[in-house]
């Protein structure tokens, strides 16, 4: 049974998909931890009302020093003894050293089908590229931002009249599914990407 650690910065959606997902029978993962760098952050209270244990360290009381504040946030990781951390909608880049602790073992879902598209906005650059289709990744992550191997991807059309937010509820209906099939497959050692659509 591999340990899960889930990180988050909001209502945590993608994390409840992979908490549910977790929560069946037979499934080779169980969650440890969710934490996240915002102690208001929504997602904390769904968490520990499914019985997760929870964590909260606020990036902002270390100001631009990341380090600092990686450090406080090792301290809840490492008790929980994870062997797989789930990045779901953390808003916080992570260093190389941070990422190297954990290098083969940290998964992230981005709302694009990388590489197009890495970091923020990726619904609109999309449209505004003109994209018959977006979609959402998930990958390993690693010290170059959104550029770690492809696990998965999920593929949706883009429709007449599209707007950032409709695209965005579209792809994230995908999310929530690509992810929770994505971390059953690489629990048990399977890197071949899974591609839908």
């Amino acid at each position: 049974m591999k340990r899960v650690a889930i990180l988050i910065s909001g209502g945590g959606s993608n994390m409840l998909a992979l908490l549910r997902d977790m929560g069946q029978g037979g499934h080779p993962c169980a969650p440890v931890l969710v934490a996240s760098n915002d102690p208001a952050a929504g997602g904390l209270a769904k968490a520990a009302a499914l019985g997760v244990q929870t964590a909260a360290v606020d990036h902002r009381a270390f100001g631009r020093d990341r380090a600092a504040f990686e450090t406080a946030l090792l301290q809840p990781i490492m008790a929980a003894k994870p062997d797989i951390i789930c990045l779901a909608g953390f808003m916080r880049i992570l260093t190389p050293d941070f990422i190297r602790r954990f290098e083969g073992r940290m998964l992230n879902i981005h709302p694009s089908l990388l590489p197009k598209y890495p970091g923020l906005h990726t619904h609109q650059r999309a449209l505004d590229a003109g994209d018959a289709e977006a979609g959402c990744t998930v990958h390993e992550v690693t010290a170059d931002l959104d550029a770690g191997p492809i696990l998965g991807q999920s593929r949706v059309p883009v429709l007449p009249g599209d707007t950032a937010d409709t695209l965005a509820a579209r792809v994230l209906v995908e999310e929530h599914k690509l992810y929770p099939a994505v971390l059953r497959r690489f629990a048990v050692g399977d890197r071949v990407p899974l591609i839908w659509g």
